[in-house]
């Protein structure tokens, strides 16, 4: 029978996204493909460092270990997406076992970007570093963000602590668009009007719903094993404050899913709270937030929603 991904997490993740490929693309920019070529078999055996989101992925793959069998039936699965071709793709590769990161699906498309099979592999996240990708992707209604220059945080431990932003990356943007063409009483209005309907799904609804699925194993083996620490916690850093708060909390209830922690933070920095919190990684739909949450924590735009359109526009 084929190996089945469907039920399972599975994550998409650019070269770029997962390693330092500053010099790599310096060559490539500066001195074109063939010099590329040659550069990357000439340090082909020379590990690549890691990048932004190599913390993330890493710590996400150790929740494997929570699998009945982890060898046959991992929990999650993480699938490299490249715009290189299989030769160049090699020193990648050779890096992810130099880490011992237990990935062995990728896909190499040399010069195209891959995003188009994130449908057909059941990917419910796709991290790249290469923005006009990300971009395209969530044009096509694909769950894909953007890794942005930011803060690595990585510690001896195999903790994850991810934090979502809700409006245009959780939520869709239909909130988000009352505020843009109205002030904050209106918004407040509209979300105390709407209090028990549901926000309809924004891009990475799904990839929150598995990890909650994931959190789930794990409050089951704390209750045969007390002494079991959770390792995944979950928090929503939004702008929002009282009342909007209701609705959003609502709308997750519905969803079923499990977060550990909400800061409503009504238009408060959120690297102020973020620089605490140290998230593994943050997913935020404006880069105003983001500017300054890439100084404290590792920052993914996730280009939807009515705040990017206006971007593109201008």
């Amino acid at each position: 029978m084929p190996y089945e991904l469907r039920n399972r997490l599975v994550v998409g993740v650019a070269s770029s996204a997962m390693f330092d490929l500053t010099e790599s693309d310096k060559v490539f920019r500066t001195k074109g493909e063939e010099e590329y070529r040659k550069y990357q078999s000439e340090n082909i055996d020379l590990p690549l460092d890691k990048g932004v989101a190599f913390s993330f992925i890493k710590r996400l793959l150790s929740l494997n270990d929570l699998s009945k069998d982890p060898e046959t039936d991992p929990l999650v699965e993480v699938v490299l997406l490249s715009r290189n071709d299989p030769d160049t793709g090699l020193r990648v590769m050779k890096s992810i076992k130099h880490h011992s990161l237990p990935i062995s699906r990728a896909i190499f498309m040399q010069g195209k970007s891959p995003y188009e099979y994130i449908e057909a592999l059941s990917i419910s996240l796709f991290l790249s570093a290469n923005s006009p990708d990300v971009k395209e992707a969530i044009q096509l209604g694909y769950p894909a963000g953007h890794v942005m220059k930011s803060t690595m945080i990585d510690e001896d431990d195999d903790d994850l602590r991810i934090a979502f932003d809700f409006d245009g990356v959780l939520a869709d943007d239909e909130s988000e668009s009352v505020m843009h063409n109205n002030d904050l009483t209106h918004f407040h209005d509209h979300e105390t009007k709407n209090v028990l309907q549901p926000h309809n799904p924004g891009p990475l609804k799904e990839f929150l719903v598995k990890v909650s699925a994931i959190q789930k194993i794990e409050e089951s083996k704390k209750k045969s094993q007390p002494d079991y620490r959770n390792r995944l916690r979950v928090s929503i850093v939004t702008a929002r404050n009282a009342p909007s708060h209701e609705r959003a909390l609502n709308t997750l209830k519905e969803w079923g899913v499990m977060t550990n922690d909400a800061f409503f933070l009504g238009g408060v920095d959120k690297s102020l709270v973020l620089g605490v919190l140290k998230p593994h990684i943050f997913f935020d739909d404006q880069t105003g937030h983001l500017t300054s949450t890439s100084t404290v924590a590792p920052s993914v735009h996730i280009p939807f929603g009515v705040k990017n359109l206006e971007a593109i526009e201008e």
